[in-house]
């Protein structure tokens, strides 16, 4: 894991920006696209505000939702949603939502893993103080999917049931980025660097991660 430390969530914002255009431009350069999953969050939607006004080609990016809740459309719950307010309309074509407003979930689940790239370029990553990431979080089976990419919570987390991507496709992306930023999230931070698998972000197996955190006490790496 490379870490990079900053003062505070604007300067997370911006650094994560900066890694995602370095990301995508290697990316559309090798392979013609740069497919990107994102989470959920203020800080994200601050990165991607700062993409759209940046250099990224969106005409050669699809960006997909790394989770989502099952709630109705337009809901203020809905990632959708605030991506939907964020982008401008020019870069809200590249977006691939997740179908949460199925009727037989794990079929819509199963149809938007058909839809999915071999391989992500990028996955960011979001921490809950309880350690979860995506929408795998604590105590659910979902955490035990295996056999699939994409799968939906069996119990409600915060009020609703989530779609999310699996162990399975961020292990499998070229790279991640955990972007953790706020209060209270101090011990789940120190789980996740330390690899502790009783907290689901510690389970996240994929070698090339890179984290951008506002929160002291990280031991940063040289940019």
């Amino acid at each position: 894991m490379v870490s990079r430390v900053v003062a505070d969530a604007e300067a997370a914002a911006v650094e994560a920006a900066r890694i995602v255009e370095m990301v995508a431009g290697a990316a559309i350069a090798d392979r013609g696209r740069f497919n990107f999953a994102v989470s959920g969050g203020k800080t994200p939607w601050r990165m991607l505000e700062l993409l759209a006004d940046g250099n990224l080609d969106w005409t050669r990016t699809s960006l997909f939702q790394v989770d989502e809740r099952v709630a109705p459309t337009g809901s203020p719950e809905r990632n959708l949603t605030h991506l939907v307010l964020t982008l401008p309309l020019v870069c809200q074509a590249a977006i691939r939502p997740m179908p949460v407003g199925a009727d037989d979930l794990a079929t819509a689940a199963s149809g938007y893993e058909y839809s999915l790239p071999d391989r992500f370029d990028l996955i960011h990553l979001g921490l809950g103080p309880d350690g979860h990431t995506a929408s795998l979080v604590p105590d659910d089976p979902i955490l035990e999917v295996a056999d699939r990419q994409v799968a939906v919570t069996t119990g409600e987390y915060q009020g609703t049931r989530r779609m999310s991507l699996t162990y399975k496709a961020i292990d499998r992306a070229r790279q991640i980025l955990f972007l953790v930023t706020g209060e209270g999230k101090e011990d789940a931070l120190s789980r996740l660097i330390a690899g502790d698998e009783s907290i689901p972000a510690g389970r996240v197996k994929n070698p090339h991660i890179t984290l951008v955190t506002d929160i002291d006490g990280v031991e940063a790496d040289p940019v």
